[in-house]
């Protein structure tokens, strides 16, 4: 297949092009390419002509989309609807990455695909958009929705606790935001048998089980042996940030396992991260 990935030089775009390495790929990402600015990624989109195309570019830093509500709507809106459009103008199928900020977080058993979307943040809110765009469109795509995302090559929250806890030997962690984490490679694998499938809709991959902040943290240190940092557990109200997660943000991945897509539980992918990438 003939595949073209936005965001390619992402950490979801880096595993995504390890994956897919036998198949045909186009690899756009700033600054040659600018989602933005539609003749760009346009013309991007045709001089390839892709089979698929993967859009993973995204304005990310949920805190910063907060303080830049227009540059987040332009490039996570705004951009979405250009490769949706691009798409639709050469016939290709479209995987958008989205999120579980989409969702309020106020379920305390968790988020099915089909479930209406309640954004509670700025991120959340331009992703919701993203997918009306995309559902609007297209006919012919997939929405992936992720959370907690960790991968190599980039600040995540595994090594965001290993280097403080390299610092100092207590460290506060949030009891009260639920996710799930989820491993790139798992992801990228997961994303690789869809778009195989012709089954199109909503999807939610994660890696099986949901878990706390605090609880993800005391098995972070667990693997690695820092069993004795001691972990202080705090409420989300006492760590102050601009943005405001979905406190009970976990999803179900319930279409997915009706094709026979699934993720292994997350701390088994915690621990073949840590194995490779950590120690």
């Amino acid at each position: 297949m003939k595949i073209l990935i936005t965001g390619a030089l992402g950490q979801l775009g880096k595993a995504l092009t390890t994956k897919l390495a036998s198949h045909k790929l186009a690899l756009v990402d700033l600054p040659e390419t600018d989602i933005t600015d539609r003749e760009s990624i346009f013309n991007s989109v045709e001089a390839f002509q892709p089979e698929i195309v993967i859009h993973c570019a995204a304005f990310t830093h949920v805190d910063e989309c907060t303080r830049q509500p227009q540059l987040a709507y332009r490039v996570n809106s705004l951009g979405t609807q250009n490769v949706a459009l691009a798409c639709h103008h050469v016939d290709a199928v479209m995987v958008h990455i989205s999120t579980n900020e989409v969702f309020s977080g106020t379920r305390l058993d968790g988020y099915e695909e089909w479930m209406p979307l309640d954004p509670r943040n700025t991120y959340g809110r331009t992703k919701a958009a993203a997918e009306e765009h995309v559902r609007h469109i297209l006919q012919k795509s997939y929405v992936v929705r992720l959370a907690w995302l960790f991968a190599p090559g980039g600040r995540n929250f595994i090594h965001a606790i290993l280097e403080q806890a390299q610092k100092q030997r207590q460290l506060r962690v949030v009891t009260d935001e639920i996710g799930n984490p989820t491993y790139s490679e798992d992801l990228a694998e997961a994303i690789a048998q869809l778009v195989k499938s012709g089954q199109y809709g909503i999807y939610h991959f994660v890696n099986q089980g949901a878990c706390s902040r605090y609880d993800f943290a005391h098995e972070i240190l667990h693997q690695v042996g820092l069993a004795d940092v001691k972990l202080i557990p705090i409420l989300s109200s006492e760590f102050v940030r601009a943005s405001s997660p979905p406190p009970f943000g976990a999803l179900k991945n319930i279409t997915g396992n009706s094709i026979g897509i699934s993720l292994r539980p997350w701390q088994e992918a915690v621990a073949e991260y840590i194995n490779k990438h950590v120690t």
